[in-house]
């Protein structure tokens, strides 16, 4: 009588192969995770402020369904809204916002050309940024990025005339060392150049 074989397989590698395999892809998978741009929101309030505002300290950005740019009613780019939106704040045409129950004050540190027709004071200077139901996501924060750019490199310039330093190596000391004097320095600054941004509803 012939001797029958063993045919088993000894399934104890394998099973040790497939479980280092797992730890393998386990440790070098990578996990896409989803970004933003960070903004605090106004705190909600019932009082509606009496402020007139004219309409010249008003830049008005609309970003319509077929991620088409208008900058004041003009065709634009997106590559053209931070030189538009600096023009824009630092145009220093008029006098400041009253404070305090002072009256305005003159731009004495704004570059601007003081076009009658532009803003006022950076002080006063809002931009409205308009999108569509149908702008896409890409669009809409790239124009962010470019009007964010803008004030930046207004608080910069003046960082570096004022205190011989950038806007955003003053930003990383006080990261390190937030102390008092530092922010003064940056309070400074983002007074100098608040950012005033007004979102209104999307357009259909």
């Amino acid at each position: 009588m012939a001797r029958r074989e063993n045919s088993e397989i000894n399934a104890g590698s394998m099973a040790d192969i497939a479980f280092l395999l797992l730890i393998f892809f386990l440790v070098t998978t990578t996990m896409d995770v989803d970004s933003g741009i960070a903004r605090k929101l106004p705190e909600k309030t019932d009082e509606t402020p009496k402020v007139t505002i004219k309409e010249k300290n008003i830049l008005d950005i609309v970003i319509n369904r077929n991620n088409q740019l208008l900058v004041e009613n003009e065709n634009a780019k997106v590559q053209d809204i931070k030189k538009l939106a600096m023009d824009f704040i630092d145009n220093g045409g008029g006098l400041s916002q009253p404070k305090d129950g002072q009256p305005g004050q003159p731009c004495d540190y704004c570059n601007g050309a003081k076009d009658p027709k532009s803003s006022d004071h950076p002080s006063k200077a809002i931009i409205s940024l308009t999108s569509s139901r149908g702008t896409t996501y890409g669009m809409y924060i790239s124009v962010q990025n470019e009007i964010e750019m803008a004030y930046n490199e207004l608080r910069n310039r003046l960082s570096l005339k004022l205190y011989n330093r950038s806007y955003k190596d003053l930003l990383k000391d006080y990261k390190d060392d937030p102390s008092e004097a530092l922010k003064a320095k940056l309070d400074n600054l983002k007074d100098k150049y608040p950012q005033i941004i007004t979102e209104p509803e999307p357009i259909k």
